[in-house]
């Protein structure tokens, strides 16, 4: 079988959950993966010691990848190799989901929802390709497990975005504190990386006095998800991670609300409608079902199998797209001034 050479390009940490999964095949078929950080926002210390990482965008390129796997809404042209975009969520949403920058060769959709909107966009521009594969991230949760702790109340996981004009944070933090007063519920609160300190400071200072409410920072999302009873959020993309669990979501003020989710607008509703959630469960049943449908059919944990072989495809046979990719000249120009890179002048 031939080896290929794969470059996983992270620029947030967000993407390490992503991309791990897609490592992991890569790893078990014999292809050479290099990592590539690129800005500020990457931790490095979340690498782990069996993961290689290049040490600047001229090893990146010396390395010769045949494919770029990227979460993020940009990638530098100056690097070769195939540019797959594989999403950072389900966050179709949120403003500039359905953006199409330029970058990329493929899109490797989630399901038919997502899927149908990128082949509109695919005849209309003609120089990409789209091929649903499901999301390598979901990888980490299929096939779906039982809950791995047992407690004595009904445990509600917050998920708040971090969206000044989305975020319930404000709005629901009296709400959140009374209930957890009453101890009726174990309140495990798990903040977006980019969340404003100040505001992840008041839920700590609450978590200080509430020994029923634990705020998370480095936690794995998907065991949060998978050991909760109900999850509360407003406009994020993991209230899809979180329907796809199977786990019945209320939301504050979604910005477009839908059957598979309880949605209310008053902020001092927030009790009523998890004692309605929790007395109605079986009622949750066929929206999973439903959901799943449209947004991430796969249920086999293979979708970075699909994602890699999609890509190989098109390194192979190459793009069933006629037209030619943007020069992108002005967001290279951004990419090269954000590392510093500037290869044909000289450096003392």
């Amino acid at each position: 079988m031939k080896k290929y050479r794969f470059i996983l390009l992270v620029q947030q940490n967000y993407s390490f959950e992503i991309l791990r999964p897609m490592h992991a095949v890569m790893q078990e078929r014999g292809d050479q993966v290099l990592w590539l950080k690129l800005g500020n926002e990457v931790n490095t210390a979340l690498f782990n010691s069996n993961e290689s990482v290049a040490q600047s965008l001229e090893q990146a390129i010396a390395f010769k990848p045949d494919a770029i796997f990227v979460t993020g809404n940009t990638v530098p042209d100056f690097i070769p190799g195939l540019k797959v975009q594989l999403f950072h969520g389900f966050e179709w949403k949120k403003k500039g989901h359905f953006r199409i920058r330029g970058s990329f060769d493929l899109y490797c959709t989630q399901g038919p929802l997502f899927t149908r909107k990128f082949e509109n966009f695919a005849e209309q521009h003609g120089y990409f390709d789209v091929i649903e594969t499901g999301w390598p991230k979901m990888d980490n949760a299929f096939p779906l497990q039982a809950k791995q702790t047992k407690n004595d109340k009904n445990q509600i996981l917050y998920l708040p975005t971090f969206s000044p004009k989305l975020t319930s944070t404000i709005d629901l933090l009296p709400q959140i504190e009374a209930l957890a007063h009453s101890d009726e519920y174990h309140w495990i609160i798990k903040f977006h990386p980019k969340m404003a300190k100040e505001v992840v400071t008041q839920y700590e200072l609450m978590a200080e006095k509430f020994t029923n409410v634990t705020v998370y920072k480095n936690a794995d999302l998907m065991s949060l998800i998978r050991d909760c009873d109900l999850v509360l959020s407003d406009t994020s993309s993991a209230i899809a991670e979180s329907l796809l669990h199977r786990k019945p979501v209320i939301t504050y003020r979604n910005s477009m609300p839908d059957e598979y989710i309880v949605n209310f607008i008053n902020a001092t509703e927030l009790h009523s409608k998890i004692k309605k959630v929790f007395e109605n469960a079986e009622q949750q049943e066929s929206n999973f079902d439903h959901f799943a449908a449209e947004y991430h059919p796969f249920s086999d944990g293979k979708s970075s199998n699909r994602v890699i072989d999609a890509a190989i495809q098109r390194i192979e046979n190459g793009l069933c797209a006629k037209k030619k990719k943007p020069a992108n000249f002005i967001r290279n120009i951004k990419l090269r001034r954000q590392e510093n890179f500037w290869p044909w002048t000289i450096r003392s």
